[in-house]
């Protein structure tokens, strides 16, 4: 066996055209890219079912040990979920570090947590990947030897190692129970003030931290790369109307997202399994539109957030041949689709109707006066209403026209208002 070196940057691409299913070779080139990977070489063939030793045949793999040494690369990335008998057989075979896809999602997800609970999720995902793989992942646990005297010692190492693995994966669920619990009573506090919540789903790269920079003014990093950011952000949005909602970025899916990335990643996407409404973002130019809008809806399912009401935002408009901001209306008149530009802050103002109209149906217009002894509750129309026109009286005080929530309107208990057309 070889010692797995600290990092590779230099990338051999596999991708075998399989008749029962296959990637994409584009994807796979991105999340390289996104990885710090420099793409030397792809290697790419067919077959009907991929070799149960080495998922490549014999002949491609004389072909991609040639490749290795020609291109002096660092690393082969596999296109393909490997077996962990595959990867310890292509890596005692070549000599070389084999990554499959799963391995390289894990990579760029530790490569972009930052936060406490983002770090615990990636690393729960990273131990249950590598709890299967511990026979062949260092090269001091092949080194067996057998005879009286002999036996067991690399039985023995292996058992240890397992047993910590096990053990810190007890510990990283402890932990990630405990955030779980935070997140539970914040989104119950939400509730309790009657606060609808938003989040914006989609696929990786399709702009959804764009949009939500855009929308709340946030700062959240934005960049041209699969999982930019992974950590969930919350922040308060006031509508047009004055109600307030949150809105939180979620992390981003792609194709046949690892399973257990789903299950260690599900306190976060619990932000999506308790919305009031999901925004999925689709990136309009994506020629695997459809493909990746029913990847994401299935996502959706497998988290349990499949049910819940959904607007769909077709972003990038603006690297289209003229076509301009539009809402899509289904037979009933109710919005299910706005036409945008996050970059470009095109057709966000569309986007900032609809969601008023979703969320704002009890609310009302309306006209009051407050006299100058009545600052405070001049302070909370301002805080929980759209003001639409002041005026100051000769009195000192004011002359209102606000949009209310209906659900609101006891904060005008003690003021005289009337109702406008």
């Amino acid at each position: 066996m070889f010692d797995r070196p600290e990092s590779g940057e230099r990338a051999v691409l596999v991708h075998i055209n399989l008749y029962h299913g296959q990637e994409d070779l584009n994807e796979l080139k991105e999340l390289a890219k996104s990885a710090g990977a420099e793409v030397v070489h792809v290697l790419t063939g067919s077959r009907n079912y991929p070799d149960p030793r080495y998922f490549i045949g014999s002949g491609k793999l004389e072909e991609l040990k040639a490749v290795i040494a020609e291109t002096e690369a660092d690393l082969v990335l596999f296109n393909h979920v490997l077996t962990p008998s595959q990867e310890r057989n292509l890596e005692a075979e070549l000599e070389f570090r084999v990554v499959d896809r799963n391995g390289l999602i894990l990579d760029i997800f530790a490569l972009r947590a930052k936060s406490y609970d983002g770090k615990l999720q990636v690393e729960l995902a990273q131990l249950n990947h590598l709890s299967s793989r511990l026979t062949g992942g260092w090269s001091h646990l092949d080194r067996q030897k057998g005879g009286i005297g002999m036996r067991g010692t690399g039985e023995t190492q292996l058992e240890s190692d397992r047993r910590q693995v096990g053990q810190r994966i007890k510990l990283v669920q402890n932990r990630l129970a405990t955030v779980v619990k935070q997140r539970h009573q914040g989104r119950a506090c939400r509730k309790r003030l009657e606060t609808p919540s938003i989040s914006l789903v989609g696929y990786t790269n399709a702009g959804k931290s764009t949009l939500f920079n855009s929308l709340t003014g946030a700062d959240i990093y934005a960049a041209d790369q699969l999982f930019a950011t992974l950590d969930p952000t919350l922040r308060e949005f006031k509508l047009v109307s004055g109600t307030k909602v949150v809105l939180a970025d979620t992390v981003g899916f792609i194709r046949h997202l690892p399973h257990e990335l789903v299950a260690a990643f599900k306190s976060t996407l619990q932000e999506a399994i308790e919305s009031d409404l999901l925004m999925h973002i689709i990136d309009v130019n994506d020629e695997y539109r459809n493909e990746t809008i029913q990847e994401v809806n299935r996502v959706l399912k497998e988290i349990g957030a499949g049910d819940n009401r959904q607007l769909e935002v077709f972003n990038k408009i603006d690297l289209l041949d003229d076509f301009s901001p539009r809402v899509d209306r289904d037979e009933d008149g109710i919005p299910i689709r706005v036409w945008i530009s996050a970059e470009k802050k095109l057709g966000l103002d569309l986007l900032a109707d609809v969601l008023t109209e979703l969320f704002s149906t009890n609310c009302i217009k309306i006209s009051c006066r407050l006299s100058p002894l009545q600052g405070g509750i001049r302070s909370q129309l301002f805080s929980m209403a759209n003001i639409i026109k002041e005026e100051y009286t000769e009195e000192g005080g004011w002359d209102l026209v606000v949009n209310i929530d209906q659900q609101n309107l006891g904060i005008l208990s003690d003021v005289s208002f009337k109702e406008i057309d």
